[in-house]
């Protein structure tokens, strides 16, 4: 007997598609100091792994490699057990000899003392082998990419400055090639996002592209100081601090050079906060003049700031 009632017309929806709707954990993506989280974003593809690995940092990286190769040869270990007296000479329900003979196997090394002794054996050991030649392939050219991959050496000053500079005020950051030998062709990019009210919503992001007073320079050998004018163009006309954080404002940074020794463009770029802007202050001089055409640069001073001296009253 059925019972009726007001929610007979709904049909319970089956366990599996309820999960099945379910949003898929999201992905990271991080930009600077910011985080964000892709969800709904789709599925991910195989070439999202290459570029995950390449991504990886060298220690994790060698883990990953390492974790991989131990557990292939797990499981082929556990094969090889499974298989009985399946490679000849082999310690009966031995699972380190298994082991080893699988090391062997991965790597075609093959020192001849353990064989297959079975068709199963001998399966198991082509299949192994075909897999280690695809690994060492793959892990071969992963490694080479991370050596042959140029990277930008740069290093951008912690914070930045607003001071007078040749009489008007204007926002400034430091930056220092850690290259041993000089850049080149290197352009410069600023640009300002800050929260505002339009008609529509009470809060949008608004981008802002900062006018440097030199966006290019030919070579880049050591480190430059990064100057935008603030003058009554300038959507930093009249900035205080109470107005920085009410804007919620960050600064993006972004420089594209070509490193003369790979002969490679390369790409490096930083964020900063409104908390990250420093009123009043200067960066400390880091050059010293030796002569002969000869300047010591401090790099060990970089971040360092001063307050601006006041004019002298009389």
């Amino acid at each position: 007997m059925v019972k009726i009632g007001r929610d007979c017309g709904k049909v319970a929806t089956p366990a599996f598609l309820l999960r099945m709707k379910k949003t898929p954990s999201p992905v990271s993506v991080r930009s600077g100091k910011l985080e964000f989280l892709h969800t709904n974003s789709g599925r991910r593809e195989w070439r999202d792994l290459y570029r995950t690995v390449l991504a990886l940092t060298w220690p994790r990286f060698a883990m990953v490699v390492l974790g991989v190769y131990f557990g292939l040869n797990v499981i082929f270990a556990t094969i090889y057990l499974m298989g009985g007296a399946c490679i000849a000479e082999m310690e009966e329900a031995s699972f380190v000899s298994a082991f080893f003979f699988s090391v062997q196997t991965l790597s075609t090394v093959g020192f001849g003392h353990l064989y297959p002794a079975t068709l199963f054996g001998n399966v198991v050991t082509t299949i192994e082998i075909v897999i280690g030649m695809f690994f060492t392939a793959v892990v071969t050219g992963l490694i080479f990419v991370r050596f042959a991959r140029p990277v930008a050496r740069l290093t951008f000053s912690h914070s930045m400055v607003i001071c007078p500079y040749d009489g008007r005020p204007s926002l400034q950051l430091r930056v220092a090639n850690q290259q041993k030998e000089s850049m080149v062709e290197a352009e410069f990019r600023l640009m300002l996002i800050r929260k505002e009210s339009i008609q529509e919503e009470e809060d949008v992001r608004r981008f802002y592209a900062l006018k440097l007073e030199y966006d290019r320079v030919i070579i880049f050998p050591t480190a430059l100081t990064i100057r935008h004018v603030i003058d009554e163009s300038s959507p930093l006309y009249g900035v205080t601090p109470e107005q920085m954080e009410q804007w919620d404002a960050r600064i993006i940074t972004s420089i594209v050079c070509i490193d003369t020794v790979i002969q490679a463009p390369v790409q490096s770029q930083y964020d900063y906060t409104w908390s990250d802007v420093q009123f009043d202050r200067r960066f400390v001089e880091i050059y010293t003049e030796l002569g002969g055409g000869r300047y010591e640069v401090d790099y060990g001073r970089v971040h360092e700031t001063e307050p601006v001296p006041q004019p002298s009253t009389i």
